[in-house]
């Protein structure tokens, strides 16, 4: 399987696009709230010469699966989220549950839990930000294939108590993204992602266990070294 992590950045105008990891010297950093799953927190920084206060949630990390069977089927599920009030389809996705919890391992442990399936074959298929303007999550989907029934069941609790499962071509799922029929974000990139890389021989996927740098634990780690 090719390399396709990030490059290294290179300047110039001729440079491959790449984001630019910044670590700003914080003048402060406080968590004004701390909530059930996650904080807000209140930075102070100077960029281009002013002091500026940014306050964001404070995200553990997350990732999603993409599990696609022998007949081009993904498997979706249909959960309700409560702050757009909306039953969507979605990929299963969850938290890193620790600090330190493997993304890959957190992916399997998604995968089982959610729709009871394991997989044989993983490979990282995007990587992204889900809304930098005011959260830090960064969210990894991992392709799966060589998909099979878990051993067990799992007891599913609160919104998961009335998760829907579906397979569906990823072709469909496509059309369902491009005519707005279906609009959760980790969806559409999951599918478009592997509608694009699917086309190209699936020579956009990298290593399972490629660096994820951009993940706000490792990105923590790496200031106190």
């Amino acid at each position: 399987m090719p390399d396709t992590s990030a490059p290294e950045a290179v300047d110039g105008p001729d440079a491959p696009l790449h984001d630019e990891l910044v670590d700003l010297p914080l003048l402060s950093s406080d968590v004004v709230f701390e909530g059930k799953i996650w904080n807000i927190r209140r930075d102070t920084f100077s960029y281009a010469g002013n002091d500026i206060v940014r306050e964001y949630v404070d995200h553990t990390g997350a990732v999603a699966v993409l599990a696609l069977d022998d007949e081009g089927r993904v498997c979706l599920i249909k959960q309700y989220r409560h702050p757009v009030a909306t039953r969507e389809w979605e990929l299963p996705a969850g938290l890193l549950d620790f600090d330190g919890e493997s993304a890959l391992d957190a992916a399997k442990r998604e995968l089982a839990e959610e729709v009871d399936l394991v997989a044989a074959d993983w490979s990282v298929l995007s990587d992204f930000h889900t809304s930098p303007g005011g959260n830090n999550e960064a969210l990894r989907i991992y392709l799966a294939r060589g998909v099979a029934e878990a051993p067990e069941e799992f007891a599913r609790t609160d919104e998961e108590s009335e998760i829907e499962k579906r397979w569906v071509p990823l072709d469909e799922v496509v059309d369902a993204v491009l005519e707005r029929r279906v609009q959760n974000s980790i969806l559409a990139i999951g599918v478009l992602a592997a509608d694009t890389s699917r086309a190209r021989g699936w020579a956009t996927l990298a290593d399972a266990e490629s660096p994820w740098p951009q993940h706000p634990v490792a990105r923590r780690r790496a200031r106190s070294e």
